[in-house]
C-alpha cells in the first residue's frame, strides 16, 4: 500500500494473524458499506479484524466476523457488532477474485482496515492458507535475522 502526498491514510486496525497464518499473493483496496454509528466507533478505532474473512456471493464480496464495537453515544441506532458488511470492489476486481476462490486453498483475508480521505476502507489479500512447517521456518528465519542483527550491532560497537 503506496502512501501518496495528497492521500490522507490513518491506519485504524492491521490482521496481524493474517501474515502469520497465510502467503499473501495479492491485495485489494475495497470500500465498507457502513450503517450510522459505524464510522464513528471506526474513527476511535473501536476495530477487531481477527478471524475476519470475505467471501465472494452472488457476485457480491461480503466481510465476515469484522467486530466494530458500538458507539457509546449511539443509544438505539447503534448497529449490531459483527454484522456481515459489503465490500465495494469493481466489476473486474470482483471477477478475478471469483477466479481465484474457486481455486483449491485460496481465501480473502482482510490485512487492515484504514481511513483514506475521510472513508473507511479494507486492504484485502487474496492469500493461501499456510502449513505448520511453513509457519515455523518462518519463525526461524525471523529469529535468524533477529540474531543477526543483535551481533552486528555489538560488533560495530566493539571497533
Amino acid at each position: 500500500m503506496a502512501q501518496n502526498n495528497n492521500d490522507d491514510i490513518t491506519i485504524i486496525a492491521r490482521n496481524k494473524k493474517a501474515r502469520h497464518d497465510y502467503h499473501i499473493e495479492e491485495t485489494f483496496e475495497a470500500g465498507i458499506k457502513l450503517q450510522g454509528t459505524e464510522i464513528k466507533s471506526i474513527r476511535q478505532r473501536n476495530v477487531n479484524l481477527k478471524d475476519s474473512f470475505a467471501i465472494v456471493e452472488n457476485g457480491e464480496v461480503f466481510l465476515y466476523n469484522m467486530h466494530i464495537s458500538p458507539y457509546k453515544q449511539g443509544n438505539r441506532y447503534n448497529h449490531d457488532p459483527e454484522r456481515v458488511r459489503k465490500l465495494l470492489l469493481h466489476k473486474n476486481q470482483i471477477q478475478k477474485l471469483i477466479g481465484y476462490t474457486k481455486q483449491k486453498g485460496y481465501t480473502l483475508v482482510p490485512l487492515s482496515i484504514y481511513l483514506k480521505r475521510n472513508l473507511a476502507k479494507v486492504e484485502l489479500a487474496l492469500a493461501k492458507g499456510k502449513d505448520v512447517r511453513d509457519k515455523r521456518r518462518d519463525i526461524a528465519k525471523k529469529t535468524a535475522n533477529r540474531e543477526m542483527e543483535k551481533a552486528l550491532k555489538y560488533r560495530t560497537y566493539e571497533q
